[in-house]
């Protein structure tokens, strides 16, 4: 069988072109590049920028407040070790423990351990919201409140891990504060500021800084849940695993025509049959899922040896591409574009030219993707976009900001998002009316005015400026191509914030979770993994 796929048509044709590539001009400027770069002055700009320390100074007063809540944390745990209590649970968990662990269960729960189940909850955030909500809500079989406070739940339960891990002198020596911390608590404050400051609905304003701030605390648990390489492991394939039957599921939509709200396509798009959503429910939603993962499943192609893995990644990227193509989504498109080139710059910049002919290959195959991109540079499109679509609603929001304060905001949760949306105060006239804003920068813009935005700027801007640190002091060599792993996640991030420029991505839960986790995760392999050498002695 494998001397019958070298010899076949289609490989010979491609390894003449890859011959053709290494003979030609291109190629050679890029050797050339390659073999100037070792000695070359940004070189060195790069090892220093990749050389500074994951947190301050020891004494300094950030890092003395972590090492003393530590210290009071591991104080109680001594105290706690020692209580009749604490003794008599633990006689009590004991029969319990030895009863569960005979079975499949308890041997899937002794696999994974804790800290592993918690990342793989976090994992399924996306599949578990909508089991939850669907036994709560329409089934009846749960509480109908468990729909919305489960995730609470499972964030306490993680939190509530942690501190007794640390408690119980479990939890690794080594500090994991970040300077990241740093960007985030400076936004959560002033977040909190603007909540205090520009809150005529105090209930809306609690709210709106919620859904703003609270699952940026997934940062903070993820770098701490994950300790080693394994829990590492655990948390990549978790998300690979839920990220490849909704795809499955996407394709699945695309082939049976899904039916669609009539609002999702304009009537000069008529080509296009449906577009795909899975549990998601939104298109948009959808293909920024699929903006996320990709990167993570090619990046198992470079990182993994075994020649089935390889194919088999490389078969699930292919189909996370393409189902993010049958979204339809044009936000989706332009953020999965900046994710391969992210991707291809740090890894192999062959990918650019395959994502040029591969994008040829779909407008020419599927004449609705064609359709869709042209109908954007139309007359018809810019009179309905400033009749009823994003330039109207822009324009809208800007005018709100600016006729209540543009230093603080219109106020959190009053309009621009889902917690607008759910909490219409103001009554609708004909020349005000509730919608997403479509731009997440721009509705934190609404709501939180230009001191909002700047410093979630400054946020984004630290987190991406310590994940790129990360990534330059990660191993890349014949032994251990971490490196891979963490350019993966890192590229889907950049496709991400691209696309909060065209919709509210972090509006939805699992989005902003599932980012701020990969960060974390980032992280852990540029600065708290435990970095291993190749024969040669180079990192």
């Amino acid at each position: 069988m494998k001397a019958i796929f070298q010899n076949s048509l289609l490989v010979r044709a491609v390894l003449r072109l890859r011959e053709w590539y290494h003979e030609g001009a291109i190629a050679g400027f890029f050797r050339k590049v390659a073999g100037a770069y070792p000695d070359s002055r940004f070189r060195r700009m790069w090892d220093g920028f990749c050389a500074a320390p994951i947190c301050t100074a020891a004494n300094s007063r950030y890092a003395r407040i972590i090492a003393a809540l530590r210290r009071f944390v591991e104080h109680l745990g001594d105290a706690a070790a020692q209580s009749l209590i604490y003794r008599i649970c633990l006689a009590i968990w004991r029969p319990v423990s030895n009863f569960l662990g005979g079975g499949v269960v308890g041997r899937v729960c002794r696999f994974f351990g804790v800290r592993g189940l918690l990342l793989v909850c976090l994992a399924m955030y996306l599949p578990l919201d909508v089991l939850v909500r669907w036994l709560s809500t329409t089934k009846g079989y749960l509480p109908g409140f468990v729909g919305s406070v489960w995730d609470e739940c499972l964030m306490l339960a993680a939190f509530a891990y942690i501190l007794w891990h640390t408690a119980m002198r479990r939890a690794p020596l080594q500090s994991r504060a970040t300077p990241v911390d740093a960007y985030l608590l400076l936004f959560i404050g002033v977040g909190f500021f603007l909540m205090c400051a520009v809150s005529p609905y105090p209930s809306i304003a609690v709210a709106g800084l919620r859904a703003v701030v609270q699952y940026l605390f997934w940062f903070f648990l993820v770098t701490r849940l994950i300790e080693d390489d394994r829990d590492f492991a655990i948390f990549y394939g978790a998300l690979l695993a839920m990220a490849i039957p909704i795809t499955l599921h996407g394709i699945y939509q695309y082939i049976v025509a899904a039916p669609i709200p009539a609002g999702w396509v304009s009537q000069t798009e008529e080509s296009v049959r449906t577009r795909v959503y899975s549990l998601t429910g939104s298109p948009n939603i959808m293909g920024s899922l699929l903006v996320l993962f990709a990167p993570m499943a090619a990046g198992l192609a470079y990182y993994c040896k075994k020649m089935w893995v390889k194919v088999l990644a490389i078969g699930v990227t292919g189909m996370m591409c393409l189902c993010c193509i049958f979204t339809f989504s044009k936000g989706a498109w332009g953020g999965l574009a900046v994710a391969v080139i992210v991707f291809a710059i740090f890894l192999d910049r062959r990918l650019i030219a395959l994502m040029a002919v591969a994008g040829a290959g779909a407008l020419l195959a599927i004449p609705s993707i064609a359709n869709r991109i042209t109908y954007m540079f139309t007359a018809d499109y810019m009179e309905a976009s400033q009749r009823a679509g994003r330039m109207v609603r822009w324009e809208t929001g800007l005018n709100l900001l600016h006729e209540s304060n543009p230093w603080l905001g219109f106020g959190l949760g009053r309009f621009g998002g889902a917690v607008a949306m759910q909490n219409k105060i103001i009554e609708e006239t004909d020349t005000f009316e509730y919608f997403y804003m479509d731009n997440y920068y721009l509705k934190t813009l609404v709501e939180m005015g230009y001191l909002g935005l700047i410093f979630f700027i400054i946020l984004l801007f630290g987190m991406m400026l310590w994940c790129l640190r990360a990534i330059g002091r990660t191993n890349f060599n014949q032994t251990d191509r971490t490196r891979v792993l963490a350019v993966s996640m890192f590229a889907g991030m950049c496709g991400v914030l691209v696309h909060c420029y065209f919709e509210n991505i972090f509006e939805v839960p699992y989005m902003m979770a599932y980012f701020w986790s990969m960060a974390a995760a980032i992280l852990y392999l540029g600065y708290f993994r435990k970095r291993k050498q190749d024969p040669a002695g180079k990192r």
